[in-house]
C-alpha cells in the first residue's frame, strides 16, 4: 500500500480543514470522513500503479530502482491484487458517500452532486493513471492530475467541506502549494525510475532529461514556497511558523540534485513527511 506515500494524501486535507477552522466552527466527523476518503484513494491509487506497472512489464526486478511490491515479489497474484483494489474502491465510495451526506445533510443537494462528481473523477484518475489500455500516466500527465486532486481538489474541496463554502479566495494560494509539492514528489519518483520505465512511458522527466527533470524539481519547490509565501502576505495575521520546515526542502533539493538512481529514493519520504508537517505547521498559524 506503500504507506510512507500517505501522509502526502492527508497534506492537503490537513491544509484544507485548517483554512476552514480560522473561519468557522469544525464538525470532526466530516474531517475525520475527509481523512479516510483521501486514505482510501491514495491506497487505491498505489495498488493500481503496481497492477498498472507489473501488467505493462514497467516493474521488473532486474531494472527497478525503487521498492519491490508485492506482484513483483510474488506476494500477490494478480488476481488477488484486482480484487484487493476493488474493495479499496468501495471503501473509498462508501466513506466518500457518508462524508458528503454529513457535510450538507443530503445526496441530492446541488453541492452533493458537484463533490459526487468529483469523487467519480477521483476514483477514475487513482484507478488509470498506470491501469488501463492507455494510462494517462504514460503519456505525460500525471503531473497534472496530481497538481489538480492533490493540490486544488483536496485543499479546496477539504476547505467546502468542513465550512460549507469557500470564505476567500486567497486560499487558492495555499492549494496551489500543495499541489506544486505533490507533483514534486511524483517527479522525483519518475528521475528515480527513469531508466525502468524508458521502455514502456514518457514521463514529464524522461521528456526533459535528467538534468532538466531536477530543474523542474527546483522550479516545483520555488513556486510551491512562492504561493505560501503569498498568502501569508495576503493575510498579514496568518503566522510564519512553517518557515521552521525549510531547511528540510533545502536538504532535499540538495539530494535531487546529488543523488542518482536507487540513492533517490530517500528523497520521497522526506519530500512527503516535509509537506506534511509544513501542512501541520500552517495549520497552527491559521488556528493562532
Amino acid at each position: 500500500m506503500r504507506l510512507r506515500t500517505l501522509p502526502l494524501s492527508l497534506a492537503g486535507v490537513v491544509m484544507g480543514t485548517f483554512l476552514a477552522a480560522s473561519y468557522t466552527a469544525l464538525d470532526w466527523k466530516v474531517v475525520l470522513l475527509l481523512c479516510l476518503t483521501a486514505i482510501s484513494l491514495q491506497i487505491l491509487s498505489n495498488l493500481s500503479n503496481e497492477l498498472g506497472d507489473a501488467l505493462h512489464g514497467t516493474d521488473n526486478a532486474d531494472t527497478r530502482e525503487g521498492m519491490h511490491y508485492s506482484i513483483m515479489d510474488g506476494t500477490l497474484t494478480v488476481q488477488e491484487m484486482r480484487r484487493l483494489i476493488r474493495w479499496t474502491a468501495v471503501a473509498a465510495s462508501v466513506s466518500g458517500f457518508i462524508m458528503i451526506w454529513l457535510a450538507f445533510g443530503s445526496l441530492s443537494d446541488v453541492r452533493s452532486l458537484v463533490f459526487l462528481c468529483l469523487g467519480a473523477m477521483a476514483l477514475w484518475a487513482a484507478m488509470h493513471y498506470t491501469l488501463g489500455d492507455n494510462p494517462y500516466g504514460y503519456r505525460g500527465l500525471g503531473d497534472v492530475a496530481v497538481f489538480i486532486f492533490f493540490g486544488l481538489a483536496t485543499v479546496l474541496g477539504g476547505f467546502y467541506l468542513c465550512a460549507g463554502k469557500i470564505c476567500s479566495w486567497s486560499a487558492l494560494l495555499p492549494a496551489v502549494a500543495i499541489g506544486f509539492f505533490s507533483v514534486g514528489v511524483l517527479n522525483v519518483n519518475n528521475i528515480r525510475d527513469m531508466k525502468s520505465d524508458a521502455a514502456t512511458r514518457r514521463t514529464v522527466a524522461i521528456r526533459l532529461g535528467e538534468k532538466g527533470a531536477r530543474i523542474y524539481q527546483t522550479v516545483l519547490m520555488a513556486l510551491g514556497w512562492g504561493a505560501m509565501a503569498a498568502y501569508s502576505i495576503v493575510r498579514p495575521e496568518i503566522s510564519w511558523i512553517y518557515i521552521a520546515v525549510l531547511p528540510l526542502y533545502i536538504v532535499h533539493l540538495r539530494g535531487v540534485w546529488t543523488r542518482r538512481g536507487h540513492d533517490l529514493d530517500g528523497m520521497l519520504p522526506l519530500l512527503v513527511i516535509s509537506t506534511f508537517v509544513l501542512s501541520l505547521l500552517a495549520g497552527v498559524g491559521f488556528a493562532i
